[in-house]
């Protein structure tokens, strides 16, 4: 129904994102690893449907999966409520199916048919055309996403697999878990039918095409199919971002779109091969393999010209839905912080105990609740919900690097090896920086539907895009749909730059910091390869901007003077480089 999609957002942000906004053909993704938010919200939403909550306890025996696959349900249960509800209503004017029609983009052929509708002045003909366009009426996807590197990716799998979610994907991100992907084999519920329908597909989060190749064959060997990539900017995005090596999201996508057949044919091979090896099927042509793209997306212009010159099927649009409450779960305090982000409150910080780079909101209670515990000498959390616990430098159990725990055993460590009073510093603000993320992540849900997530755990945590700064106000849900479309325009700041000169400056800044890093360490000499690949890299993305500026946007001028600008900076920043690494 729509060419964008809510992708997830922390743990609780879009915990119940598809009961807000599914009913109007909006897909969106639900993190579904912490199970203790999905209890959390069964509690919440069993009374809003007349239906007793029945507690599910840590005692039973597969309780993690349980929760899981009995919340996807629940949602499930509403939406299609929801949706039947939605098709009865009158065609007037505030109207929930009014609403649906009306958000829909101007270039779709249920939206002209809509508008012909409200143009007919015979009766018969316009009762006609609404009975049709109520047929027509389809929710937006429920989709859930898998972070694989946290502890057991596998139950939170197998919770999803039981439910009754259909035309449904899981979205695996944070990399390949072969442990994860070998299981997916064992699951009937990815095949497709004997008319080529899959029940639930698999999407695969990535930030190049390499990854893309190496994950899709490695499924397709197991007789699962890859029906979309989900292509992340490696730096411009919310949550956790993965770096890539200096290449751009264009260069990127121009890659995708380059070997789209090449791709497909490679994983068809492999797929072919093993469906036949488990079912004895002979599969003649292969499903359908979609693309989308999000990461730093603003404004209409960016997101046609995605659409249009990469042809990827839709965009993702994660940190401006932050401020939509009607998309979203976020506390009030937190959404004020949202609203008010400057440009130099939102880092690429070393927070997450995960090990890599994480957006990180400045200010916030989570914050502010760190610093507190480590101003009384207590420094780390409480680990109750141990989904990151990977540490064994102390114990023979792993523990996460944000516990109290790890923090004291660390510290302690370091005191006793007596180093200089600058290292010293810097190596314990390395272990102070990491935060509970499971906790923090989640707390928005709880103190927005005042529930309790976590005894005496209040705390929260949030992570949007560096793109926060350039939307300063809470808007609706048709509001934020109309500037998608280009029917409106929400941006607070006039001098935004393009969403791939924020990423590439995001990068020039990211290799500056390394490079600072390794300079004072020494390690410059024995990085040299890598070094010259990001310069070399960067500087390749550049000249395809350049190449492509007229067809990028419609201030041509202000794009080629930026991408000059990068020129510049990474002029001056190789040559410190060089001087650096040779002396």
């Amino acid at each position: 129904m729509h060419t964008f999609h809510i992708p997830v957002m922390g743990l609780a942000y879009t915990v119940d994102s598809p009961i807000k906004v599914a009913r109007y053909g909006i897909s969106s993704v639900i993190s579904i690893v912490e199970d203790r938010l999905m209890e959390m919200m069964r509690k919440h939403y069993y009374p809003t449907i007349n239906q007793e909550y029945t507690p599910i306890a840590d005692y039973e025996e597969n309780h993690r999966e349980k929760r899981i696959t009995d919340y996807l349900n629940l949602v499930n249960t509403i939406v299609q409520s929801q949706v039947e509800k939605l098709r009865k209503a009158a065609f007037e004017k505030g109207s929930e199916i009014v609403k649906y029609f009306e958000m829909l983009p101007e270039d779709s052929l249920l939206k002209n048919l809509y508008t012909k509708m409200l143009h007919v002045t015979n009766t018969a003909e316009k009762l006609d055309l609404q009975a049709f366009l109520r047929t027509q009426i389809k929710p937006g996807a429920i989709d859930v996403n898998i972070m694989t590197k946290t502890v057991d990716p596998i139950t939170a799998l197998k919770g999803y697999v039981n439910s009754d979610l259909t035309d449904s994907s899981v979205v695996f991100s944070a990399g390949m878990d072969p442990r994860l992907y070998n299981y997916l084999e064992e699951c009937s519920q990815f095949d497709a039918d004997a008319a080529g329908v899959f029940r639930k597909k698999v999407i695969v989060k990535v930030s190049d095409y390499r990854s893309a190749l190496i994950q899709g064959k490695y499924l397709a060997k197991k007789g699962i199919w890859v029906s979309e990539f989900r292509i992340e900017s490696g730096l411009n995005c919310g949550g956790h971002a993965f770096a890539t090596e200096g290449f751009l999201l264009g260069p990127i996508m121009e890659e995708f779109k380059a070997n789209r057949k090449e791709l497909v044919a490679s994983l068809f091979e492999l797929y072919q091969a093993a469906v036949k090896r488990k079912s004895g099927r002979e599969i003649t042509a292969p499903p359908e393999l979609k693309y989308s793209v999000q990461g730093g997306i603003g404004t209409c212009e960016e997101d046609e010209f995605l659409r249009n010159h990469y042809e990827v099927a839709g965009t993702g649009w994660g940190t401006p839905f932050l401020l939509v409450p009607e998309a979203t779960t976020v506390d009030e305090a937190t959404l004020k912080l949202l609203c008010d982000a400057k440009e130099k409150d939102v880092v690429l910080s070393n927070s997450s105990p995960l090990g890599a780079r994480f957006h990180y909101l400045k200010g916030t209670t989570g914050e502010s609740e760190r610093l507190s515990r480590i101003a009384k000498g207590k420094p780390g959390s409480p680990c109750t919900e141990k989904h990151l616990t990977f540490n064994t430098e102390f114990t023979s159990e792993p523990i996460c690097t944000a516990s109290r725990k790890y923090q004291q055993l660390k510290i302690a460590q370091l005191q006793s090896l007596n180093l200089p009073e600058a290292e010293y510093e810097k190596q314990c603000d390395s272990v102070l920086e990491k935060e509970c993320l499971c906790v923090g992540l989640s707390n928005a849900a709880a103190i927005h539907y005042n529930e309790k997530f976590v005894k005496t755990l209040n705390a929260v945590t949030v992570c949007p895009g560096p793109n926060i700064v350039n939307f300063s106000k809470v808007v609706s849900l048709q509001t934020m749909t109309d500037h998608i479309y280009g029917r409106a325009d929400i941006l607070s700041n006039p001098d935004r730059p393009h969403m791939f000169i924020a990423e590439m400056r995001l990068y020039i800044a990211y290799l500056k910091e390394h490079l600072e890093n390794d300079s004072l360490s020494d390690q410059l000499s024995k990085k040299t390869k890598y070094y010259s690949a990001f310069f070399h890299n960067l500087n390749e993305g550049i000249r395809y901007y350049q190449k492509l500026a007229d067809t990028v946007t419609a201030a041509t001028e202000k794009f080629m003077a930026q991408l000059e600008d990068a020129c510049a900076a990474l002029e001056l920043l190789n040559c410190r480089y060089m001087a650096c690494a040779v002396s």
